[in-house]
Order: C-alpha cells, then structure tokens, then sequence
C-alpha cells in the first residue's frame, strides 16, 4: 500500500514539474525580428503620421535597441528605444546596469507608450532638429543623421540601421500615405492600373464603379468599414468578406472596396507582370480576382503568396497545346 502511495506521489511530482517545465517554456519564448515588426509596424506607421519621424527607422531602431522586444528593458520595463530619465521625466522608473551602475531608465504602461516617447523624445529635443529637414524616404540620411546627432555611440550605428531596413525592406512603411494593413500597401485606384473606370450609379454622393463585373466604390479620407455599411445599407461583415480582410484590417482613402464578390478569373485580361513592391493580394484587388482563384490559375504559387518582380501571373485559364 505504502508503495503505491509512494509511486501516485512520485507520479505528481513528475507531473508538476513537467507543467513547470511546459510554463517556462512558454514564458521564455522569445520574438523573432519578423515577429516583432510584424507587431509593431502598424505603431510606426501611425507615429510617422503624426510626428514624420520614418516608419523604417522607428522599427529598425526599436528591433535594435530592444533585441527585437527580448531585452529585459522591453520585456519588464516596456521600454523599446533604451531611452534614459533624464531630469524631465516624472514616470515609473526601471534601474539597469548600462553606461554605470544602476543606470535609470524610462518605464511605459505598454509598448505604445515607449513608441511615442521615442517620437516625442526626437520631434523636441533641439539636438535632433536636422533631422526633419530630410526627406522621410530618405531613411539612409536619417540614419546617419541620427549618429550625427549623438543617438548612439556605436560607430556603426547607421550601418546597423540601413542594414535591416534594406534586409526585411521595412521603407516599404514610408510612403508619403501609409497604409494600417500589409495587404493593401501597394493597393492602387483601378483606374492607375486597368482602364477608365465606368460609373454604375450612384448611391446619394457617393459613386459607384464596375470592375471585372463588379461593384465598388473608391475610399474616402474618413471611410471606415462600419460608415460604409451604415451608408450603403450593407453588413460590415460583406465588406470583410468581399475584399478578403478582416475586422482588425483599416481602410484607407483611396482604396478599392467591392460591393459584391470577387470573380475566378478575370474577363478581359489574360496576365499580369508583377512590378516591385506588389503583392498577391494588391493583384486580386486590381482586377477582382478571389486569392483562392490566383491560385489555382497559378498553381505554382501553391500556398505561397510570395511573388517577385518579372513574374506573370495569370489572369485567365491557360489554354493546353
């Protein structure tokens, strides 16, 4: 009996530490570099926005100073950018070994907070004032700016910086109107891709257009997915549905949001030659083709919608012989 009880024990401790083990694991998991733009880019973006700091430079010195969200100033103190007290700062306050002993350093609520500190940090402190009389594309000057200013030691800091943006092509962020969602970036008017678009009819001010056989209207600067809906008396969810996006994806002006579904292929053009920065999805919305459909008239795509500059992508059912 007593060695039955002592196996059951040994059976749950064999178990309890295995759980341990499991919930260390978990918590020890730590972002990759694609991780952690993916999960911030849209913060950089909407940053750039307010305070014309580029996207591509926020994301690769935050991927930089935070060792990609893994270092203990991110993970404890939600500090992204490594940025110090100073004698103006009245927050919440994380101590670390750095430049001395027990260096002070800045701690946020939350990731958001550090990334508008690190805006607010450049935009008024006067030292940095050279940097917002290059253009925000030009994320190679804004580096070595940066360095120029005094933001790091490291003498190739800007390397380091020009480096990752080139690498995971995060100035793909810094166009003059960035974009919330990655599958409407390189999303253009149909009418700058395909021909003169034809009006259908109109819906009180609002205009509506033809495209592959279907309806859609153009974005305005205040559209959202749930004004559409209330405005053309649809569901929001058909808006999800037809442009294949999500309750989490934004809208932004300009863009194309159909009506109604997307076809199989498209009526009058049999390909398309991808052109740099174009995507699969930027594609199915430019002539009204589902991505599924993509697909399957390219079957080397297979699952994967990565696509380079050159490549045709059919449009139409290829005929054999």
């Amino acid at each position: 009996m007593m060695i039955k009880i002592f196996i059951k024990s040994l059976i749950y401790c064999f178990a309890f530490l295995a759980l341990i083990s499991e919930v260390k694991a978990q918590n020890n998991s730590k972002l990759t570099i694609e991780q952690y733009i993916d999960i911030y880019k849209n913060v950089a973006i909407a940053h750039m926005k307010e305070y014309k700091i580029p996207a591509s430079i926020t994301l690769a010195q935050g991927v930089i100073e935070s060792s990609w969200g893994n270092s203990d100033l991110a993970v404890i103190a939600n500090n992204h950018f490594g940025i110090k007290c100073h004698n103006d700062w009245t927050g919440e306050t994380f101590l670390k070994d750095d430049d001395g002993k027990n260096d002070c350093f800045r701690k946020y609520k939350n990731a958001d907070e550090s990334f508008k500190d690190h805006s607010i940090f450049l935009t008024t402190k006067s030292r940095y004032a050279s940097l917002f009389k290059l253009d925000i594309t030009d994320y190679k000057g804004w580096a070595k700016e940066l360095k120029k200013c005094g933001y790091a030691t490291n003498p190739k800091y800007p390397d380091l910086l020009i480096n990752l943006i080139e690498k995971y092509a995060l100035n793909q962020y810094d166009e003059e109107q960035p974009v919330i969602a990655d599958k409407v970036k390189t999303q253009k008017p149909v009418n700058e891709v395909i021909k003169p678009i034809i009006v259908t009819e109109k819906s009180g001010n609002r205009e509506i257009f033809l495209n592959n056989g279907v309806k859609y209207v153009i974005a305005g600067k205040e559209d959202s997915f749930l004004s559409l809906a209330s405005e053309l008396k649809m569901g929001a969810w058909q808006f999800y549905r037809y442009n294949e996006m999500n309750k989490n994806d934004h809208i932004i002006e300009g863009q194309i949001i159909y009506l109604q579904p997307k076809r199989r292929r498209s009526s009058e053009y049999k390909q398309h030659i991808v052109k740099q920065g174009e995507t699969l999805y930027g594609i199915s919305q430019q002539y009204a083709i589902k991505i599924k459909h993509l697909h399957r008239l390219n079957l080397e795509l297979h699952t994967n919608n990565d696509i380079v500059p050159g490549q045709v992508i059919w449009l139409q059912r290829q005929k054999k012989g």
